[in-house]
């Protein structure tokens, strides 16, 4: 296993990091377009002193005659200051004082990586400070904007600066933990490429090296430290303080999101008082943004320029009047409109998990969630997710489970949950459930999945597993149907299951076996 994990974390470093560069490079070519427009790179002293590297865009014609609502975004996990030029040069053509800038300890910021850590939160407040000095910004009317690592930090510095007024948090993170360790589980192809990235375009702390040494060691003993230092780092820890600031907060993830699975902000999300909106697409990390990044039409800028002209310049645009959670489908790409999260699976349709079935551990069967970015990103530009033959799956190594072919299309909508008594013989173990859309020929296409794992447990003695699938909008076609596979071992996560494990899964008559889908109202 450690070597395995050294593998994976110099593979991130040698090519994952090299193309999300090349990315940042590519952030060039609008830079240069914006550079016509009177843009100013400064430096910006951050908390202790620390240097900041950012560019400032102001608006055409600015005499220091009037005040400009103020944008401050951080940028992305990995990337330079140019990240957000294109943007900036639009959102100031529309009235706007822009203000970009480097996190510390990325390219030519000064300090260490502290992954969203206290130091982070309060360089944003004196970023603001600086605007409100040395630019024609309004101190009333201040919001915060950022794609990934941005995201993240915008919605914490909400919860800590009330000057803050609007955010918009765009393939962000809620919850730390449950985004790479949800089902008490280490998503370590996930973690490996942010891992790799940081140690190439940046300068991890201490803490932070130390923290990814222990996460991908999977050492127990470290689990609550693990958990302790994400929750200071997830906005959910202070959606209480969010809320009692006010800021009006829109968030915009994808289904496929490798990185911060959908599920945590959909949580998050229910957890808001204040004005708020959701949007779900297809994609993975950042991918529903990136075309935004290049000055190309993109509908997540686009909702993210009308939410900032209404609840900071007071336009009436309407989108306080529209349905607040918006979706897009995997499959038709029309867009949905919901009062509420919990209205998007209101109807629910469980699929009994009948009969007694032990599984092997320690083998792929081949039921795999795939690649991080690829399998993703192919489903948002083809609508090809993962695949796999569900009658040739092994069932020494796989559980299978079929709904009967239905009659009619059946449009999933928010989360899947599995229920399932489990009766292990070993102690610590992990499984992964997928659910597939199935077609005649027995070709299953990934809907969704997620991993579970658990510790401390008596072998031979029976308990219950409850597992939150990550949330989807996927249609599948009438004649279809699904199939639940679940298996122990999948390249995107570590698993914890000594070596000749068996897993029994059974449906007590008392407490059946099931799985719940979610379906949009027909």
């Amino acid at each position: 296993m450690g070597t395995h994990r050294k593998a994976l974390r110099t593979t991130a470093v040698g090519a994952v990091s090299a193309t999300l560069i090349a990315g940042g490079v590519l952030g060039f070519t609008p830079a240069a377009q914006a550079a016509q427009n009177s843009v100013r790179f400064v430096d910006i002293g951050g908390d202790g002193g620390t240097t900041l590297k950012a560019n400032v865009v102001t608006p055409a014609g600015a005499d220091g005659s009037r005040r400009y609502p103020l944008l401050v975004m951080p940028t992305s996990w990995g990337f330079p200051q140019v990240q957000y030029l294109a943007q900036a040069q639009k959102l100031s053509d529309s009235g706007y004082v822009v203000v970009a800038y480097n996190v510390r300890g990325f390219w030519q910021s000064g300090g260490a990586i502290e992954v969203a850590g206290p130091p982070d939160v309060a360089d944003a407040s004196k970023v603001i400070d600086w605007a409100l000095a040395n630019t024609p910004s309004d101190a009333g009317h201040i919001g915060m904007a950022g794609v990934s690592y941005g995201a993240g930090i915008s919605l914490l510095a909400a919860a800590h600066d009330r000057r803050i007024k609007a955010v918009a948090s765009l393939s962000g993170w809620a919850d730390l933990i449950d985004s790479i360790y949800s089902g008490r589980t280490e998503h370590s192809e996930a973690t490996a490429l942010l891992d790799g990235v940081g140690q190439v375009t940046g300068r991890p702390s201490t803490e932070t090296s130390q923290v990814f040494k222990d996460f991908f060691a999977a050492d127990l003993s470290k689990e609550q430290e693990l958990i302790d230092w994400g929750k200071k780092r997830s906005a959910a820890t202070y959606v209480d303080q969010i809320n009692k600031n006010g800021a009006a907060i829109m968030l915009a993830n994808a289904w496929g999101d490798t990185i911060f699975p959908p599920n945590q902000i959909a949580d998050f999300y229910g957890r808001l008082t204040g004005p708020k909106r959701l949007e779900l697409r297809p994609g993975d990390h950042a991918t529903a943004e990136l075309t935004g990044l290049f000055g190309l039409p993109n509908d997540v800028w686009t909702d993210t320029e009308r939410w900032f002209d209404h609840y900071l310049k007071g336009a009436d645009n309407g989108i306080d009047r529209e349905q607040p959670v918006e979706l897009k489908s995997r499959s038709t790409g029309g867009y949905e409109g919901y009062p509420d999260w919990k209205s998007v699976g209101a109807d629910r349709r469980k699929i009994d998990l009948a009969g007694t079935a032990t599984v092997h551990a320690n083998v792929d069967s081949g039921a795999d969630g795939g690649i991080v970015f690829l399998s993703s990103i192919l489903d948002q530009v083809a609508q090809l997710p993962p695949v796999a033959s569900i009658p040739l799956l092994p069932r020494r190594w796989a559980a299978v489970w079929q709904s009967e072919r239905y009659a009619g299309a059946q449009r999933v909508r928010g989360t899947a949950r599995l229920h399932t008594t489990l009766t292990p013989t070993k102690e610590s173990g992990t499984l992964v459930a997928y659910l597939y859309d199935v077609g005649p020929l027995g070709l299953g296409k990934l809907v969704t999945h997620a991993p579970y794992t658990w510790h401390g447990r008596t072998p031979g003695k029976a308990f219950d597993v409850d597992l939150d699938l990550f949330s989807t909008a996927y249609d599948v076609p009438a004649g279809h149907r699904l199939a639940l596979v679940v298996d122990t071992v999948d390249p995107l996560y570590i698993e914890h299951n000594p070596s000749g494990a068996q897993l029994t899964f059974s449906s007590p008559v008392d407490d059946p076996s099931y799985v719940s889908v979610p379906l949009r109202e027909q």
